[in-house]
């Protein structure tokens, strides 16, 4: 009995100190895979523009993860953020501000869309991300760029392989709710 204990309450410590750590610096590797990925996009997309996308998602990442005052799991954050404790973080707020800062850039050969996944199930929050695809392609093409998964470290996968989420356009599930929120408002005419 006590050896399990011992066991649960160092699995327990350990969960702690890794909550509290910062997370860990992206490589230029990591840049590079992503560059590399991002340029797969299309035979259009301008490899320069690719490797600025894949420098400043890592690194904004990593200055949002500062200005958020991340140091515990997604979960736990959004904890924090929801009881005023920390200033952003939610995975809303990764998304907008992802997008915001890549859109500065003015890409000509890519282009910038952001899902929204668990939209339809009450059982799990809603999940928001930002996706790169090559200019004029849906975001279905894309590139999932998703900080706030692993708590400011940057998450990137094709959306095709991004299998956890099931993303949807953004403007399709406010579309959505703007139409449930009216529908609500509308006066009774039943007998």
């Amino acid at each position: 009995m006590i050896r399990p204990m011992a066991y649960v309450l160092a699995l327990l410590a350990l969960l702690t100190l890794t909550a509290c750590s910062a997370p860990p610096p992206s490589s230029s590797d990591d840049v590079q895979r992503l560059a590399t990925e991002i340029q797969r996009l299309g035979p259009d997309v301008d490899p320069q523009e690719a490797q600025r996308a894949a420098s400043i998602a890592y690194a904004y990442t990593a200055q949002l993860a500062q200005e958020y005052q991340i140091t515990d799991p997604p979960l736990i954050h959004n904890t924090k953020v929801n009881r005023g404790t920390r200033p952003r973080g939610l995975c809303w707020h990764w998304a907008e501000d992802i997008e915001r800062r890549l859109k500065q850039e003015n890409f000509r050969t890519l282009t910038l869309h952001r899902a929204i996944a668990n939209a339809d199930n009450p059982f799990r929050i809603d999940h928001s991300t930002a996706i790169i695809s090559g200019s004029g392609e849906t975001m279905y093409e894309g590139i999932v760029l998703d900080p706030w998964r692993y708590g400011g470290v940057l998450f990137w996968s094709p959306l095709a392989e991004d299998t956890r989420y099931d993303w949807v356009p953004r403007e399709v599930v406010l579309k959505k709710r703007r139409q449930e929120q009216v529908a609500r408002l509308k006066p009774y005419t039943g007998g």
